[in-house]
């Protein structure tokens, strides 16, 4: 019974990110304004719903100008570092991913660029299986094709979930260090980058130390980027 249910809030889940993509138009439409709700924010909200308890939701978009570059400096560091050279799939991140899995027999590492991320987050909900990957793969072509770098980066950090009911840079800058986004220190960018991949789970204030790894990174980025 319990997988019964578990398998019919997934299609519910999967339909909400189909009734998105028709209702705002995908990917061109994120050329201009953000999301006003995203796929992985309705799955939250369900699965409080079916657990009895409110939707809570604290989502609060900004442009890159009033987000912290060392932030976004720290996000690609941690998550993408080819992100400036690749259109969508890092393909040894993928191949990498895709052995320790079968070495695991189960789904636990996937691979994914900030672009599928970013499709995710907006179309899609948090639950892996290789038909969402399979989903996804279309439209982080899409993204890629209609969405500048800066613009896919812009949006990831303004829609990724970074703790329970927190959504976003500006959201997690003042729900963990009680600061706007554009306030965050280099230490306080990088423990909370380091929060992405658990943000349920995980606390910027637990991280420790700044990873040296994130600001060796940054400086690749940095010379990767386009002038």
């Amino acid at each position: 019974m319990r997988r019964l249910l578990k398998r019919l809030a997934q299609g519910i889940f999967f339909s909400a990110g189909f009734l998105l993509r028709t209702m705002y138009a995908g990917p061109a439409g994120y050329r201009f304004w953000f999301p006003p709700v995203t796929g992985v924010q309705l799955q939250r909200c369900i699965e409080s719903w079916l657990a009895g308890e409110s939707c809570r939701r604290t989502y609060l978009p900004r442009p890159r100008a009033q987000l912290s570059e060392q932030l976004a400096c720290a996000v690609v560091a941690a998550e993408d570092t080819r992100f400036y050279t690749h259109w969508g799939f890092d393909w040894e991140a993928l191949r990498e991913a895709w052995e320790a899995n079968r070495r695991q027999q189960r789904i636990r590492r996937g691979g994914s660029t900030l672009t599928q991320q970013l499709v995710k987050n907006l179309f899609m909900t948090t639950h892996r299986s290789y038909l969402r990957k399979a989903m996804e793969a279309p439209l982080t072509l899409l993204a890629e094709l209609l969405l500048s770098k800066e613009r896919i980066l812009t949006l990831y950090l303004n829609v990724v979930e970074w703790g329970p009911g927190i959504y976003g840079a500006e959201a997690a800058a003042r729900y963990h260090y009680g600061k706007p986004a554009h306030q965050l220190t280099r230490y306080e960018a990088a423990a909370l980058a380091a929060c992405l991949p658990a943000p349920l789970r995980r606390r910027p204030q637990q991280m420790g130390g700044t990873p040296a790894s994130f600001w060796n990174a940054c400086a690749c980025w940095d010379a990767d980027r386009p002038a």
